[in-house]
């Protein structure tokens, strides 16, 4: 006699099928990715993947808009420690747990910044939002350590360069696996204050 399979929730059926998703996408590009594909990874089938998620456009604004939140998260989590040691740089922070993400979630850095970005609208519109809340929170940071008054303007500018660079050298972290995560997000965070000091003076703490 067999024993009946229990049924997975559905949200956790949707994101089994999302993980899967994500590591198709990252492999090849939207256009030439298939729902069988999706379906194969996830061990399902091609109409359950369809019941659940919908279109394949459906499919990857889904990826995109997930992995999204966990990035903006996992820097913000970092950025807003309470139990951070005093004294902690929390730009420095902000960036190991950026590094870090990309580091463990290559596939997910691959799909958001570098599938999505090309795919034209919608996808690139995610992308870009993404970024701005990352900017966002880098800008508020910014200007909250800085020594004197700081422009919103000269603020978002810093955090642009910023968040730009940590893009930069996340591509390169990828393409050069024997480099150290930490390393690069001391480099961004010194090139931002750096550049702060150059503003107005040495931003609070330094």
């Amino acid at each position: 006699m067999k024993t009946r399979q229990r049924r997975l929730p559905r949200r956790i059926r949707e994101q089994q099928m999302l993980d899967a998703a994500i590591v198709v996408f990252s492999r090849g590009d939207y256009h030439t990715v298939s729902v069988e594909e999706i379906a194969a990874v996830a061990g399902t089938s091609k109409p359950t993947v369809y019941q659940y998620m919908g279109s394949k456009e459906g499919i990857f604004t889904a990826c995109v808009s997930r992995e999204a939140d966990r990035l903006v998260a996992a820097v913000r989590s970092a950025v807003h420690d309470p139990m951070a040691p005093p004294g902690e740089d929390p730009l420095n922070r902000g960036m190991r747990a950026f590094f870090a993400f990309v580091t463990a979630n290559r596939d997910s850095w691959t799909v958001l910044y570098r599938r999505a970005a090309l795919q034209g609208e919608p996808f690139a519109r995610e992308t870009a939002r993404t970024r701005d809340r990352v900017t966002a929170e880098v800008a508020a940071l910014i200007s909250g350590c800085a020594h004197t008054a700081l422009s919103s303007q000269d603020a978002d500018l810093l955090a642009r360069i910023a968040v730009s660079t940590a893009d930069a050298f996340a591509d390169w972290l990828l393409e050069h696996p024997e480099e150290c995560p930490e390393s690069m997000a001391d480099q961004v965070t010194e090139l931002t204050w750096s550049h702060l000091r150059n503003l107005c003076g040495p931003p609070v703490g330094a």
